[in-house]
């Protein structure tokens, strides 16, 4: 699909409007409509003007002119307008020089892309992401000056055990932990994943499956693998659809990490190949029939891991995930088919599906910052050989102590996190895929949220020290 392409689709189509959509820093989809029969070619090829002062992290207003350019291979029709639109990702440039903007999430996906290609080691990086998500029917909060407080609820949660509805209680819920994979009525969750996957596969996504997953009201679909850049824009699209088609059954999704205490908390373990002149670069001979290059990548991973967590974990809500007895992938280390550990070489037969499956990311991430930074790290690793040390082939969650302290693990909050970037972040610097002045921006938006969080008491904080 190119632009004279679209242009013919708007009016073989009749389609009444072209909605121009792009990511902020945090990872939100943001959006602009444009009537249909305006669209002209020139506006396709060379880009919309828009005002990027207005995106938190972006231009100040004197010098907030800023281009929309479409990538019309990205083309797909919205299935929640009324009226017939025609969507579009964009990527984001500077109006004076046409450059992309160093700023821009995607652009930094894009140009992530061309740096592996430019170091020789691949042609093609590919990603599975496993973004897991919440649907509840009630989600209430208060951020105020004298009142701090949530709530959420869920007919199907495990705490419903004993309420009285006016329907009657039918009684048949997963319990803590207990929701991996029970058929219904257990799971209730059925109707509303098929629509989800078939609203996906019906705009042209590349889905295979869904299910339960472990804590109460969890559920997780499945993306098949793509390249960099156009599996971002796949999780944009898979977390927009989960949104609306959550809303349309009157329910609420959310991908925060932890949204309730005591269950396990929402992943997005993300699947990781290369591949060279038509061959899959990962696998060989070595440690679960694994090539050097993806051991060494497996090193670069684990080497930046608490820098990447800045950005594969960037909310300080993640790191009440990524705490022991959740199954949550604290440890630094790697095995193969082990899940508790930062990395995990999936079992496969095929060469063709050797893979590294990074399991400590979440979904509160920015798709195209998180993908753009793991394969950098890993891509560090190759360059420098960095060795991943011996496999951790036991079950990580119940070594003695002893053997605990022996394992790094990744970091224990945001504030922790960015202090790792800022001390380790020349690896995203290469080939000018990251700058510095994108990280320092994207830093300044984590610090804001970090003093909010760490300035306002806490619930808890009352229940310990009220009386003391």
């Amino acid at each position: 699909m190119n632009s004279s392409k679209i242009i013919e689709k708007l009016k073989a189509e009749e389609i009444d409007y072209v909605d121009l959509r792009f990511t902020d820093p945090r990872g939100k989809l943001q959006h602009v409509s444009i009537l249909g029969d305006t669209i002209d070619q020139e506006l396709l090829d060379d880009g919309w003007m828009f005002d990027g002062s207005s995106i938190a992290g972006w231009k100040s207003i004197d010098q907030s002119d800023m281009k929309l350019v479409p990538d019309c291979s990205s083309a797909y029709i919205d299935p929640f307008y009324a009226e017939k639109t025609l969507c579009l990702h964009c990527n984001v440039a500077e109006p004076d020089t046409g450059e992309l903007y160093d700023r821009d999430p995607r652009s930094t996906a894009v140009k992530a892309e061309s740096y592996l290609k430019s170091s020789g080691i691949g042609e093609t990086s590919f990603f599975g992401p496993e973004a897991e998500f919440f649907l509840f029917d009630d989600v209430r909060y208060s951020t105020t000056m004298n009142k701090v407080s949530y709530e959420v609820d869920a007919i199907d949660s495990s705490w419903n055990t004993d309420t009285e509805f006016e329907m009657g209680n039918m009684g048949h819920r997963p319990g803590v932990k207990g929701g991996y994979f029970p058929v219904n009525p257990v799971d209730s969750g059925q109707d509303i994943r098929s629509e989800m996957l078939s609203t996906m596969k019906r705009m042209g996504m590349k889905v295979d499956k869904h299910h339960h997953e472990v804590a109460s009201s969890q559920h997780e679909l499945g993306l098949i693998f793509d390249s960099l850049t156009r599996q971002g824009d796949e999780l944009q699209k898979y977390k927009y659809v989960i949104h609306n088609v959550a809303h349309a059954y009157g329910k609420t999704a959310t991908f925060m990490p932890k949204p309730i205490a005591g269950d396990n908390g929402t992943g997005m373990h993300v699947n990781i190949s290369i591949w060279q002149n038509g061959k899959p670069l990962f696998a060989g001979n070595r440690y679960a029939d694994l090539s050097d290059e993806a051991l060494y990548f497996i090193g670069g991973i684990l080497d930046h891991a608490k820098a990447l967590n800045a950005i594969t974990n960037p909310a300080t809500n993640s790191y009440k995930r990524l705490i022991p007895g959740f199954e949550a992938p604290v440890l630094r280390a790697y095995s193969a088919r082990n899940r508790s550990g930062c990395v995990r070489i999936p079992w496969t037969e095929s060469p063709n599906g050797k893979r590294v499956e990074a399991r400590f990311p979440d979904p509160s991430a920015n798709p195209y910052l998180a993908f753009s930074a793991l394969l950098m790290a890993g891509l560090d690793g190759i360059q420098k050989k960095t060795d991943p040390g011996e496999p951790s082939d036991k079950d990580l969650y119940d070594l003695p102590a002893e053997e605990l302290v022996s394992i790094p693990t990744v970091c224990g909050s945001l504030r922790e996190a960015l202090k790792s970037l800022e001390s380790d972040h020349d690896f995203l610097l290469s080939g000018d895929v990251f700058t510095k002045g994108q990280l320092e921006g994207y830093m300044e938006l984590k610090w804001e949220e970090i003093h909010e969080y760490e300035h306002t008491p806490h619930p808890v904080e009352y229940k310990l020290y009220y009386s003391c």
